[in-house]
């Protein structure tokens, strides 16, 4: 259980930063990943809030444009959820690569814990582009040592029932699908965040 300290606590701040994944395309803003997420992490007890970074259409490219005023006000962790668009537009994964890397060096150097969300190719683009674009995450999460989550949109691959008529996004029931799935691994970054905001043993009263 929860104590009532612990429920008082300021809550962690959360970025949901991506695409239109993210964004929630084609639902109504309170069945859109974000907001899911939430209340599923309050039916857990714990207290987080979850802004929606996402921008239906970004590209790698714009969400590094775009990043230092999503970091205002300054969220404690994010999940990072780019890729799908750069795939769809059949965008080089040499950028792919270098976007998100300037991303993650941007969250690292504002000392922000990160879940790196992967994204698949479609199978279509041809076995050297789907090689080299499903390797970019990977990569990238040895070279920042940060957690990956192989792929977003893995709970809904291949599942009737749980996309739009365009069958790529998410409906209602995908995106709990798609909370569920990563649940695990975002819990285990609000600890780190958690762990991180604590103070330090030169604040603690003895």
């Amino acid at each position: 259980m929860f104590s009532a300290n612990a429920q008082a606590e300021e809550p962690i701040a959360l970025l949901a930063f991506g695409d239109s994944l993210t964004a929630g395309y084609g639902l109504p803003q309170d069945q859109a990943f974000p907001q899911v997420l939430e209340r599923r992490l309050a039916d857990m007890g714990r207290n987080v809030k979850v802004r929606n970074g996402g921008v239906s259409g970004d590209t790698s490219a714009g969400g590094r444009a775009r990043l230092d005023w999503m970091l205002e006000p300054r969220p404690d962790a994010v999940i990072l959820e780019l890729g799908a668009n750069d795939a769809l537009r059949g965008l080089p994964p040499e950028q792919l690569h270098d976007n998100l890397a300037a991303i993650l060096q941007r969250l690292q150097d504002a000392r922000i814990p990160v879940l790196l969300a992967g994204m698949m190719a479609p199978r279509n683009l041809g076995p050297e582009y789907v090689k080299a674009f499903d390797l970019v995450y990977p990569k990238l999460s040895r070279e920042f040592d940060v957690p990956l989550y192989p792929f977003f949109l893995g709970p809904v691959l291949r599942r009737d029932g749980l996309t739009l008529a365009d069958g790529l996004h998410p409906n209602a029931e995908g995106v709990k699908m798609v909370v569920e799935g990563i649940l695990p691994d975002v819990l285990k970054l609000l600890d780190t965040a958690k762990a991180a905001k604590a103070p330090g043993p030169e604040r603690v009263s003895q």
